[in-house]
């Protein structure tokens, strides 16, 4: 009898299709094209079935931004148990950091979301937490939490916008600028870059140790307000 011919997979040597396959699908072609081009054939082409295969596995589109949203969640670091609270949330806002920068698209929709995933919930819960064994007040641990994303967010926005990446990129575009910025005109911005921009090691990301610093720095349990 004839065996099967190489190199041909029957149906039942596919990977089956599931939630998890779709949901890790769609991040993968967000990160690539950016979630405006997301759709449900968008998802289905490289997963090499119908749009409507993936109905059976998610709910629609909003479903499915649940759960990058909720994937995006669950690559970030919970703040450790067993270091100095402000330790945590530096260790927690890098991870976060680094996470939203592999994923573009995310910082737009990680608190958009109605339907939060286990991996959300568990993240904000343990954040939460961490405040409330370091003496914070319930409404004071509010208020750090509030306060640390928001700078969190927008930097990530910030520096995901800048037009250079790394050193060699950001010496370009600055003499790029300094050619056509007369220097008495704008003194303090020339300054800037020639002075700091341009100095060897010059790094954006190190802006926000600096930032995230002082708001750690600024942060006491001792004058939490009463919950």
């Amino acid at each position: 009898m004839p065996g099967r011919p190489k190199g041909r997979r029957g149906a039942a040597e596919r990977t089956p299709l599931s939630r998890e396959r779709v949901i890790s699908t769609a991040v993968a072609v967000a990160d690539q094209k950016g979630s405006a081009s997301l759709s449900m054939r968008a998802i289905a082409e490289p997963l090499g079935v119908e749009a409507m295969s993936l109905y059976h596995h998610v709910a629609g589109k909003e479903d499915v931004l649940d759960g990058m949203v909720d994937a995006v969640f669950g690559e970030i670091e919970l703040p450790p148990r067993d270091v100095d609270w402000r330790r945590a949330m530096r260790h927690r806002a890098d991870s976060a950091r680094a996470a939203l920068r592999r994923h573009p698209w995310a910082v737009a929709l990680m608190d958009s979301r109605t339907r939060p995933g286990p991996a959300t919930l568990r993240h904000h819960d343990a954040v939460l937490g961490a405040f409330r064994a370091a003496g914070f007040s319930v409404v004071m641990a509010a208020h750090a939490v509030s306060l640390i994303d928001a700078y969190l967010y927008g930097f990530v926005i910030q520096e995901l916008s800048l037009p250079f990446n790394g050193s060699a990129e950001v010496e370009e575009v600055a003499d790029a600028i300094l050619r056509e910025m007369p220097a008495d005109t704008y003194p303090h911005l020339t300054e800037l870059a020639t002075a700091h921009v341009l100095k060897p090691g010059y790094d954006y990301g190190d802006e926000f140790a600096f930032g995230l610093g002082l708001i750690l720095d600024a942060l006491h349990p001792d004058e939490a307000v009463s919950a």
